[in-house]
């Protein structure tokens, strides 16, 4: 699933593309609101909440998308050919220069502005949003010290944005073993912070990096590298599906460098 920096980065090209222009095309290729006219509309601002796309309209709506394993935009120019075979759109915004077109959406939900609440209002601090608060968001991950902090770093709503890719990543950084209970865990202010901080650096470049280095096979320390030695220590790393029922996701460490507290 795409994690808060990519979608960052997708809002920002459709913001890019649409934003303070008029749609002269607007198709909503789902069954609830197949009927809406947006065209006509101009686009006030594309913005992401999370893993939450935003795009408000002057009409005081608000198209809220949601990528979640299969969705994706592409932009194209006004007059080129839609990308990907025609049964994978659910959604067309135009405008005289260019298209954007949302493949393979899951959530396509038409909703008043006003009440975007009821929809990301559950969401903690987004770790790339103006309202990022580095306490607020430990606050809420302290708030079950004995629930694990894999499963605390994957709900929303403690903060906002993260993945399983993070979730390897800030734990294997921190030395902290997926399945430590969040009581257990040293210096969770350092923790939140650090996970802002890698975010905010890859919301700016097309991969993800966390080791440092920009290149195929090198760019993460243990996400998708089971039996593969450790950068660190060489101990082979190791992985597991756990979370709650019907909510497990695959986790990722290294025996030694991550010791269970």
């Amino acid at each position: 699933m795409p994690e808060g920096d990519t979608v960052f980065r997708s809002c920002a090209g459709l913001h890019r593309a649409l934003t303070g222009r008029t749609l002269t095309r607007a198709e909503l290729r789902v069954q609830q609101h197949a009927t809406a006219d947006l065209a006509g509309m101009t686009v006030l601002e594309v913005v992401a909440r999370g893993k939450h796309q935003l795009t408000r309209l002057d009409s005081g709506l608000t198209l809220h998308t949601h990528l979640r394993m299969d969705g994706v935009w592409r932009v194209v120019g006004a007059r080129e050919r839609p990308p990907g075979p025609a049964y994978r759109i659910r959604v067309i915004l135009g405008n005289a220069e260019q298209t954007a077109f949302g493949l393979q959406l899951p959530v396509v939900e038409l909703i008043e502005t006003a009440r975007e609440d009821d929809v990301v209002g559950h969401l903690g601090p987004d770790l790339l949003g103006p309202d990022w608060d580095v306490h607020e968001a430990v606050r809420r991950l302290a708030a079950d010290p004995y629930r694990t902090i894999g499963e605390a770093l994957l709900d929303q709503r403690n903060l906002a944005g993260i993945g399983t890719f993070y979730r390897a990543e800030i734990c294997f950084l921190q030395g902290v073993h997926p399945r430590t209970p969040v009581g257990a865990v040293p210096d969770l202010p350092r923790l939140a912070t650090r996970v802002h901080l890698l975010l905010k650096a890859n919301a700016v470049r097309p991969t993800q990096v966390t080791t440092g280095v920009d290149r195929p096979g090198q760019r993460a320390w243990v996400f998708e590298r089971p039996g593969k030695p450790c950068r660190r220590c060489g101990t082979l790393i190791e992985v597991e599906r756990f979370g709650p029922v019907g909510q497990e996701r695959l986790s990722y460490w290294c025996p030694h460098c991550q010791p269970m507290r």
